[in-house]
Order: structure tokens, then C-alpha cells, then sequence
């Protein structure tokens, strides 16, 4: 492996080089640096395009530049614009914003798309899966610049005018009871009796969950408590379980309640003492604490066949641990949404962060969550559809494989023929597409950026290629062009841990 790595890394190098000068060329002939300074009508014009000229090396054939450039580059120096700003800090603040934009909306797109899809493969021809072709479709058609100001308007605009007077009227309040209604109904399938038993249930469920809201006017001051708290800890204990090992598996079971006791037991002081006075390193030192810890648990109690009991604890425990920071987060709402600053208008349409707000750690938690939330959606349905359909139709050619037949021959459960046998060589496109899409991640949606307010990697990329500054064209190629190969790499020895037919040599 370490051969295949080590040539793959030097033939990398060679494909960078060579597209680097090409880049370097079609930007050096393609605009002109000094087109600003030609055109206006200062009296040190001359002087302007002088310095300039020796700025930018322009009095150098755009060959030789390219060299003087990549000598640069080996220093560490991505050199500087036509402002005289350095490249390097540009790059910086370009890079922090879009990673905060688009991983958290990358992530959370392909964790979706794949779950949604998988689901869809296995309710194949039923309503769900017909009303989840029909989204795909219809999100991937739409112009994200079209979605992103209808999420300004009804996602900002109209929601923080509700959030006044946060009541929920009795029409909307049918209206998501029957709608619920029919995606659990979709979901559980079987006897058109037993759906129709599902139907009624959630869509009462929910009808009162939602009047019991609008009542108590939760979304001004939300809160989970400890007895919510409680139910949704044995919940996902259950269902994580019910996932990762089966119900069948005793031993995962037991650990993960115990997980879920130690949480229920936790949030109080967790809530009034440990919380306060948080900061970044803490929270990050609990969190891998509380991974850990859940893991140790299903150790001890996992043997001899620890691994999926292990899994499935720390899965657990993470997601108690989740529960709990929510709710601390919650517990700053209204401090947040009735500040100065904000005044009452919560959900932010525009740029990163509220000038001047303050406050602690919890509130920069929510004035940063605010500021994603539109344009995190606005990725989310457009990434959603691909990554949707991609792991459906990979799903289902898996399961038409002979092992997989042989497997449900065997007596395996459908759990464990879908979760061990047919998703992770259902992963193994999805993970091509993941890998090709790391540039696109890294580049930026540039027409999200620019709508929402987002100065990132492809502003820097375009609003440079306007001017014709070359150097932060090529910066931004260069970590773009990087860090694709690299991740091309990875999922090339992601292939071989998915699949053991595939040799890495």
C-alpha cells in the first residue's frame, strides 16, 4: 500500500504542475491586470502602472512568470493581488468561510441523500419511493439562485414575522398531521389496515405535538427537559440498536440503556454547573469524552463479540451528548433573539455573523447556527437529489447480486443483509462521487455566497477572474486542484476497506 500511495502521490505531483502552468497561461492571456489603471484618468497614471508592472512581474513573458510563481509557491507565498493584499490572508478568510458554509451543508446532504435512498431502494414502487423520485427531480431542476431568495423571503423574512407571535393555526396544523400521516404510512408499508392504523396514529401524534406547541408558544423560548430529554435518550438508544446490531443482540441493547441512564442521569448537572463558562476546546473534549466513555461501556459489556456493541454505544452516546448541548443551546434562545443586535429577527439573511453581538460561547453557537441555516438549506436540496438517487440505484443493483440472495438463503435477517452484506458495496459508488464533488465543496457555491451574503472560495475565484489578478486564481486552483487528488486517493483506499476483492498495489 505504501508503494501504490507513494506513486500515486508523485504522479499527482507532475498532473498538478503541468495544470498549474496551463491554468497560469490561460489566465495570463485571457485578462489584463492593468485594464483598471489604463482606463482612468488619474494624473500618476503612468507611476500606477509602473509599480504595478513591478508588482505583479508583468514585465516578464507569462512563461517565465509562471516560474517565479512556483518558486514563490514553494516558499509558502501565494504572492499578491492587484491591490497589493496578500494573497495568503485573502486565501485564509476564503477558506474559514466557505468550510463553514458548505461542509455542514455537504455533510448533512450526503447523510441524508444516502439514508433517504437506501430507504427508497427498499421501498421500491411504493408511494414513498414515487414521492421521492418526484423531489429528487424537482430539487435538481431548480436554479439554487431561485431557491435561495425564496428561503430569504419565506425562510427569514415571513418566519421571523411569526416568531413575533409564534401561534400555529388550525389549518397548518391539519395540514402537517395529514402530511406526517402519509410519510409514516409510506414508510411502514404492509396492509392497506395497517396503514391506515399508521396513518391515524402519527397524524394524531402529531397534531397534538403541534398544538400543544402553538399553546405553549415554545418556538418564542424553546426547551427539551428532562422528561422529553429522558424519552428521546431510550429512544435513540432503541433505534440505534435496532440499526447497528439488531434488538436480538442483547448485550448492544443493555449497553446502549445504560449509555442513555448515565445521560439521564448527567443532564442536570450537565445543564446548571459543567456547561457554563464553555469554551471551544472543552465542548470538543466532552464530546470525545462522551464517545469514548459510551465506547469503554459497550467493552465492557460486549465480550466476546465487542465490535458492533462497541459501535453502537458510542453512536449512542454521542447522540445523548448531542441532546444535551441542544438543549443548553436552546436555553440561550430567547436571551439571543431579544438582544440589541437582533432584535427580535432571529434568522439572518445575510453574511456570517451579527456585528457586535457578544456573549458567551453558547450565544456565538446560535448567531452562527442563524447565519447557516439558509444557505445550508439552500446546498442541502440541490445536493440532495444526486446523492439521493445515486444510493438508490446502487442499493438496488446490490441486492440483485447472488451473494445477497444467498445470504437471505442462509436465514439472515434483513437488517443484517442490507446493513453488513449490501451497504458497504452500495457505498463504493457513492464514494466516487463524494470524492469528485470534494473540489466542487472546496470551490464554493458561488452563486450561494454571493446571494446570502458569503465571501468565500468562489468569490475570491471569480470576482480575481473579472480583474484578471492571476494570483488568487491560482491560489484557489491550487487548493482546489489539491485537494481533489488527495481526496481521489483517499477514496481509492476507501475502495479496499469496502470491498476486500479490491487490492490496493
Amino acid at each position: 500500500m505504501a508503494s501504490f500511495i507513494i506513486r500515486r502521490l508523485i504522479a499527482s505531483i507532475f498532473v498538478l504542475f503541468a495544470a498549474t502552468f496551463l491554468m497560469y497561461m490561460l489566465v495570463s492571456f485571457s485578462g489584463d491586470p492593468l485594464q483598471d489603471l489604463r482606463e482612468s484618468s488619474a494624473p500618476n497614471k503612468a507611476e500606477l502602472i509602473e509599480a504595478r508592472t513591478k508588482l505583479l512581474n508583468l514585465d516578464v513573458p507569462p512563461p517565465l512568470r509562471y516560474f517565479l510563481w512556483l518558486g514563490a509557491l514553494f516558499r509558502g507565498d501565494f504572492g499578491v493581488s492587484i491591490q497589493n493584499q496578500s494573497v495568503n490572508a485573502l486565501l485564509g478568510n476564503a477558506i474559514t468561510a466557505t468550510l463553514t458554509l458548505v461542509t455542514t451543508a455537504t455533510v448533512v446532504a450526503i447523510v441524508l441523500g444516502i439514508t433517504v435512498g437506501i430507504v427508497s431502494a427498499l421501498r421500491q414502487y411504493t408511494g414513498f419511493d414515487y414521492g421521492v423520485t418526484l423531489l429528487s427531480f424537482l430539487f435538481f431542476s431548480l436554479p439554487i439562485f431561485w431557491v435561495a431568495v425564496l428561503l430569504k423571503q419565506y425562510g427569514a423574512i415571513q418566519l421571523n414575522n411569526w416568531l413575533g407571535d409564534p401561534v400555529i393555526s388550525v389549518p397548518v396544523i391539519i395540514g402537517l398531521s395529514v402530511l406526517a400521516g402519509l410519510i409514516w404510512m409510506s414508510l411502514i408499508g404492509g396492509r392497506w389496515r395497517r396503514r391506515l392504523i399508521v396513518f391515524g396514529v402519527s397524524a394524531v401524534a402529531t397534531g397534538a405535538v403541534l398544538a400543544f406547541l402553538s399553546a405553549t408558544e415554545w418556538f418564542a423560548d424553546p426547551s427539551i427537559g428532562i422528561v422529553v430529554y429522558a424519552f428521546l435518550a431510550v429512544g435513540v438508544a432503541v433505534g440505534v440498536t435496532a440499526i447497528s446490531a439488531g434488538l436480538r443482540n442483547r448485550k448492544a441493547l443493555y449497553a446502549s440503556l445504560i449509555v442513555a441512564a448515565v445521560g439521564i442521569a448527567l443532564y442536570t448537572p450537565m445543564m446548571n454547573y459543567i456547561l457554563n463558562g464553555m469554551t471551544m476546546w472543552v465542548f470538543l473534549l466532552l464530546a470525545v469524552g462522551a464517545v469514548v466513555v459510551s465506547g469503554a461501556i459497550g467493552w465492557f459489556m460486549g465480550a466476546p463479540d465487542r465490535a458492533p456493541v462497541v459501535r453502537t454505544t458510542a453512536i449512542t452516546g454521542f447522540l445523548v451528548a448531542a441532546f444535551i448541548a441542544l438543549d443548553k443551546y436552546m436555553s440561550y434562545w430567547q436571551a439571543y433573539a431579544n438582544s440589541s443586535r437582533v432584535r427580535g429577527r432571529p434568522i439572518a439573511t445575510v453574511g456570517s455573523s451579527t456585528p457586535g453581538l457578544g456573549g458567551n460561547f453558547w450565544v456565538q453557537g446560535i448567531d452562527l447556527f442563524t447565519h447557516l441555516l439558509l444557505p445550508t438549506i439552500a446546498i442541502i436540496l440541490i445536493s440532495f437529489a444526486s446523492y439521493t438517487r445515486y444510493s438508490r440505484a446502487s442499493l438496488l443493483e446490490v441486492m440483485n447480486q447472488d451473494y445477497i440472495r444467498t445470504a437471505r438463503a442462509k436465514g439472515l435477517t434483513q437488517r443484517t443483509v442490507v446493513v453488513r452484506h449490501a451497504f458497504r458495496n452500495a457505498l463504493i459508488p457513492i464514494t466516487t462521487i463524494i470524492a469528485f464533488d470534494v473540489g466542487a465543496i472546496i470551490g464554493g457555491a458561488v452563486v450561494t455566497e454571493t446571494v446570502f451574503g458569503w465571501t468565500g472560495m468562489g468569490r475570491l475565484f471569480v470576482d480575481a477572474l473579472d480583474v484578471g489578478d492571476p494570483n488568487p486564481v491560482m491560489a484557489f486552483f491550487v487548493v482546489t486542484g489539491t485537494l481533489a487528488v488527495l481526496f481521489n486517493l483517499i477514496a481509492d483506499l476507501v475502495y479496499a476497506a469496502l470491498d476486500p476483492r479490491i487490492k490496493v498495489g
